[in-house]
């Protein structure tokens, strides 16, 4: 990797540290926030590290990792609700920070689209509303359901509550209403009802909210509905889910029928075209935020055609043809107190600043990443400095640099440890066999004997998007691991039994009782059964996040084939091995990371016993399993005159099949263009069907 520096002011290697920093910090306040109830920074501070994230991974498109929190979508649901499977997932928004950034995205549509300069792309934009997304699911004009977005793919069911919110309505009666309809809007908290909340929560002794935000999200999350009634929870729609029919071919024109329907819609929702109008109207309503007795934290622009959406498509996770367009940083000074440093699972040392308490655009920071030692030594950061800390995308907490002035006589550079502080083993900085370069991060070399890495291998496996055991989040692993009850995966799911044979029962130790500990036996029985992209997931294997881990359960499909192709993957010359890497999306990095995980007997050792013991491990979902590709294998090859190769591949997973980036005799189906070469004749080689792109729209039904 390059150290020059980048305008961030940092070279590939401090930002490739820093996004993996981020990866597992941010899965760890996941942790503590979704699971624990217990979150350890606030609500903004939290957001500051995934914006963060996102505007490296801008920076640095080619540093993007398999386990991104950017490829992850809100919070596996609560047990304390029934779980909702969305129709339709709901997915998250992308971000956009500077007008440069908004001309970009602009641009990439008319790319992506083949559009000319002279093309009109209408797009919306609206206030992004600080609240709580919620699914309204209406049939035959009743609602029926309302679901919160959890992960994306599951919510929790919060009907009862919803029910008693006077904007919501329980029943539409338009006769052009569809008779299935899911509504999709913001739930939220006046600014006005908000003060007049938390003056009743004081006066009665009761929790007092910290923000809008948190209070609206409380209110909706009670077991009990009459609480939820009594709170002031205001609401408006802006998108939709699964739907009969649409009132309408643009986003602007469904939105005004959700309000000829009865639904609140934001009056300052409009269509602009182009860039400037789009800027124009964003400046326009940042000048009013602070009137508007509200929160809001940008402007959410998005294509207005609906056909043009539909050709979009989405990324990871979230759409081609939508973004927000986050507000202005904000800065301050403060006091460098102290240098903390964090142990990651995989043995990263991380160097966190920790601050004098300072409000930072009305929201208190204490704590920012310092990135790693070069930057610490870069920016010559000492301890007891005065610093400046800015939150960008009105959130994020970083540490610009120190006041020279103000640096107290007695301050010293700071000593990056060599001694990983969890196990006192050495801490070293890799090199790169590539570049000869020495990695930017600092590594334990304890492996398994470090206790931060393994009890954070242990979170990992049983965190929110892994197993996802109710009632065993980071304290409890925390408390089992130093109590010697839980060591590795499979003592989670010996617990119960060995609970028997103890003297010592779960339900007698502090802090738990008997119906406790039927709990958490119960919810550990209870996922017992985990879909493969799960298991490959919790695994925790380097540079292999939910994403990556979809799309080697997608290729390998049960369990069973997945590890045998593993085993046999750990030869880079095998077929196995070349298989792997022919699996779109997945690279050289991540197959040799895979490759090296397997090849550790006490991995294997860990897997087999977790597969053929104590789990039923389901093949993954599919995309779709009623198209004619569902299932198949496709490579596209040549020049596509009526698709992009990102809108073809996006079409193809839509359909439940699996693109591949180059041929071989598991491929189904290849998709020729004009000038396709070496892997046309690869498919003629070994007698796969070809087809051209038009037959290809034909096959798929248009």
């Amino acid at each position: 990797m390059s150290n020059e520096k980048n305008k961030s002011g940092l070279t590939q290697q401090e930002a490739a540290a820093e996004l993996e920093w981020l990866a597992e910090e941010i899965a760890r306040h996941d942790e503590a926030y979704y699971r624990e109830d217990a979150p350890v920074i606030s609500d903004a501070e939290y957001d500051a590290l995934r914006q963060r994230n996102e505007m490296l991974e801008a920076e640095f498109p080619d540093l993007v990792r398999a386990d991104s929190p950017s490829k992850r979508v809100g919070a596996a649901p609560s047990e304390k609700f029934g779980k909702v499977r969305h129709a339709v997932p709901m997915l998250s928004l992308g971000n956009a920070f500077a007008d440069e950034d908004v001309a970009e995205f602009v641009g990439r549509i008319r790319r992506f689209l083949k559009l000319g300069d002279d093309e009109p792309v209408a797009i919306t934009a609206e206030p992004k509303i600080d609240g709580l997304s919620i699914n309204l699911r209406y049939e035959n004009g009743k609602l029926v359901q309302a679901a919160t977005r959890g992960d994306g793919q599951e919510g929790e069911n919060v009907t009862r509550n919803c029910e008693t919110i006077g904007d919501i309505p329980r029943m539409v009666k338009a006769e052009d209403f569809p008779a299935v309809l899911e509504v999709r809007g913001e739930i939220f908290m006046s600014h006005k009802d908000f003060a007049e909340l938390n003056e009743r929560q004081s006066q009665a002794g009761a929790k007092v909210f910290a923000n809008p935000r948190n209070a609206a999200a409380g209110s909706l999350r009670q077991l009990d509905p009459a609480i939820t009634a009594s709170r002031p929870l205001r609401f408006f729609a802006y998108a939709w889910g699964q739907v009969e029919r649409l009132p309408a071919d643009t986003q602007m024109g469904v939105i005004e029928a959700f309000g000829r329907w009865g639904f609140p819609i934001n009056p300052l929702m409009t269509v602009c075209n182009g860039v400037d109008d789009l800027l124009a109207h964003y400046h326009a309503i940042e000048e009013q935020r602070a009137t508007l007795g509200y929160d809001i934290d940008g402007v959410v622009y998005k294509v207005n055609r609906l056909d043009l959406q539909e050709r979009l498509g989405f990324v990871s996770r979230s759409p081609r043809w939508a973004i927000a367009h986050k507000f202005a940083a904000e800065k301050a000074t403060t006091i460098l107190e102290g240098i903390d440093i964090q142990v990651g699972r995989t043995g990263a040392l991380t160097p966190v600043a920790r601050l004098k308490p300072v409000t930072v655009g009305g929201v208190v920071v204490s704590n920012a990443t310092l990135h790693n030692e070069d930057e610490i030594a870069r920016k010559d950061i000492r301890i007891g400095d005065t610093v400046i800390v800015q939150r960008a995308g009105d959130v994020i907490p970083q540490v610009l640099g120190h006041v020279p002035d103000k640096r107290p006589a007695d301050a010293v550079p700071y000593e990056f440890p060599r001694l990983c502080p969890a196990c006192g083993s050495h801490a070293v900085r890799e090199v790169n066999e590539k570049t000869g370069k020495a990695d930017a991060v600092r590594r334990c070399t304890g492996g398994l004997i470090c206790p931060a890495q393994r009890v954070e291998r242990l979170k990992h496996f049983v965190s929110r998007n892994a197993f996802d055991i109710e009632g065993m989040g980071d304290k409890v692993i925390q408390e089992f691991y130093e109590d010697g009850l839980i060591q590795s995966p499979q003592d989670i799911f010996t617990l119960a039994a060995r609970n028997e044979r103890s003297l010592k029962k779960l339900k007698d130790r502090e802090g738990w009782g008997e119906t406790s500990a039927k709990n958490l036996f119960a919810a550990i029985d209870e996922r017992r059964n985990v879909s493969l992209d799960r298991f490959i997931f919790a695994l925790g294997i380097r540079h292999v996040g939910e994403t990556t881990a979809r799309v080697l359960a997608r290729a390998y499909g049960t369990a069973e084939a997945f590890l045998d192709a593993m085993q046999a993957a750990q030869d880079d010359a095998s077929e196995a091995y070349q298989e792997l890497t022919n699996i779109d999306g997945i690279g050289n990095v991540v197959a040799d990371a895979v490759a090296e995980f397997f090849a550790e007997p006490h991995n294997l050792a860990v897997v087999r016993e977790l597969a053929d013991q104590h789990l039923d491990i389901q093949p993954m979902e599919a995309v779709a399993t009623d198209s004619p590709v569902a299932g198949m294998t496709v490579v596209f090859t040549g020049a596509l005159e009526r698709m992009t190769r990102d809108e073809a591949k996006a079409m193809a997973e839509r359909l439940g099949a699996k693109v591949a980036g180059s041929v071989s005799k598991k491929t189904d189906l290849v998709v020729a263009g004009p000038g396709a070469g070496s892997k046309l004749k690869k498919a003629t080689e070994l007698g796969v069907e070809v087809i051209s792109e038009d037959d290809w729209f034909t096959r798929v039904g248009g």
